[in-house]
């Protein structure tokens, strides 16, 4: 007996961040599927797939957010327990579509006694039933060793490149690094874009988390317009005083850009009071009204995730999307 098999690709979302998830499925020409997610009384999640999803590709969106009234590890479970479901209900092939990945920092002992969490994560959403994962910018691309799947590492940088192209000079322009680990990217964001490139000498006080300190600037800054790249902004410590030192060199403008705009804490009040002119950032994690201030711009990379999820479903190269570029 023969058959021919059907392909069919359903697009789930979490609570965390369903806009990104509407905006892929519109990129996608498809509608969302209903994952019917509620919470008991007691706060345990469930989630009941409304339609048959046996043998279908099922990509399920969850950022690991803490907004949205809940914590990064509901966001996360929330996740595991769809991831779940999708495999006992006989899903063909499932992928975890993850944009801002938690517990991505968390990626190697830094001092003893602490704990590999990005590992962890990796090892939860394996058991959990995942097939693949997708992200967006890991904070280390190493993380994608801790898995024993394909892990399509995707970049916002296409879409940062192209803004910083229509709205400043490349010839007067400086990429500055906030620190020295973040040199390599900011020398191939740089080359992108055509633009020079600097970066900031700055050390972490011993036990001391979210702290920093700006010593000095590595780099010709002066009478320039600056643009300071980093993957994510969290408490915006280390961004703003990097903007203040450059300023203090005779930057003529500062701007700030980042994939993911965490925003913890007084990160809001940091960057309203900061030399900041402009913080751009994507859509990879909500940005809640609260968090809505005029030096802030979003820019959404719901294209590169709908390219990326197509090309998983045709199994094509997802590589090509980027000429490479993903690859760190």
């Amino acid at each position: 007996m023969e058959t021919v098999t059907t392909k069919r690709l359903h697009l789930y979302t979490g609570s965390s961040h369903p806009g990104l998830a509407g905006e892929i499925a519109d990129h996608l020409g498809i509608e969302l599927g209903d994952a019917n997610l509620r919470h008991f009384a007691n706060g345990e999640m469930h989630c009941r797939y409304g339609e048959s999803i046996r043998g279908a590709d099922v990509f399920i969106v969850q950022s690991h957010s803490g907004e949205a009234g809940q914590s990064v590890n509901d966001s996360l479970m929330e996740q595991l327990i769809m991831v779940d479901a999708a495999k006992r209900a006989s899903a063909k092939r499932i992928t975890a579509v993850c944009p801002f990945y938690g517990y991505s920092r968390q990626d190697r002992k830094a001092e003893g006694r602490e704990p590999i969490t990005a590992k962890l994560v990796a090892d939860m959403l394996t058991v959990a039933g995942a097939d693949r994962v997708v992200s967006v910018d890991l904070h280390s691309g190493q993380i994608q060793g801790f898995f024993d799947m394909p892990v399509d590492h995707l970049t916002a940088m296409p879409i940062q490149v192209d803004y910083l192209r229509a709205h400043t000079d490349p010839t007067n322009l400086v990429v500055v690094s906030p620190d020295s680990g973040g040199v390599k990217a900011a020398k191939r964001f740089a080359n992108e874009v055509g633009a020079d490139l600097a970066f900031v000498n700055k050390f972490r006080p011993q036990g001391m988390a979210n702290e920093a300190v700006a010593a000095n600037i590595i780099g010709e800054v002066d009478g320039r317009s600056c643009v300071l790249l980093d993957d994510m902004i969290d408490t915006a410590g280390t961004i703003c005083a990097a903007a203040d030192l450059l300023r203090e060199q005779g930057a003529l403008d500062v701007w700030a850009m980042a994939t993911h705009g965490v925003l913890s804490g007084p990160a809001i009040d940091r960057l309203k009071n900061s030399s900041l002119t402009k913080v751009v950032l994507t859509n990879t994690l909500p940005l809640p009204p609260s968090k809505q201030i005029p030096q802030i711009e979003q820019l959404s990379v719901a294209p590169i995730i709908g390219q990326a999820i197509e090309s998983v479903f045709d199994d094509s190269s997802v590589s090509e999307i980027f000429g490479g570029r993903n690859q760190s």
